[in-house]
């Protein structure tokens, strides 16, 4: 190596490879604060994702919720339409036959 590029071996950012540098405590302290602030984006990004995650369980819980009621409401409207005396009625050739009218007198 020419003495040019044994000087710059010797004094670039890192100092020579045998450790030192004016730079190198520097260096550390900045690779430091890089790595808590990537801890924290981190951090802060898992806090946001369990979040929607809660939310997106909350919503189908409701969901569920809301269809079980609707089916027993619509079990609930069934049941009482059959109990309340209603007939069944059926169109056959032009007319309508109805079946279940006549039942209770006998």
């Amino acid at each position: 190596m020419t003495r040019m590029q044994d000087r710059f071996v010797h004094y670039r950012l890192g100092g020579p490879a045998s450790g030192g540098g004016v730079l190198r405590p520097l260096m550390w302290v900045f690779g430091l604060i890089a790595t808590g602030l990537a801890v924290t984006v981190g951090a802060v990004l898992a806090v946001l994702t369990a979040a929607a995650v809660a939310v997106l369980a909350v919503v189908a819980s409701v969901m569920v919720f809301f269809t079980g009621m609707a089916l027993r409401a619509r079990r609930t409207v069934r049941a009482k339409a059959s109990a309340e005396g209603v007939i069944e009625a059926r169109k056959v050739d032009g007319t309508w036959v109805a079946y279940g009218w006549d039942r209770q007198g006998r």
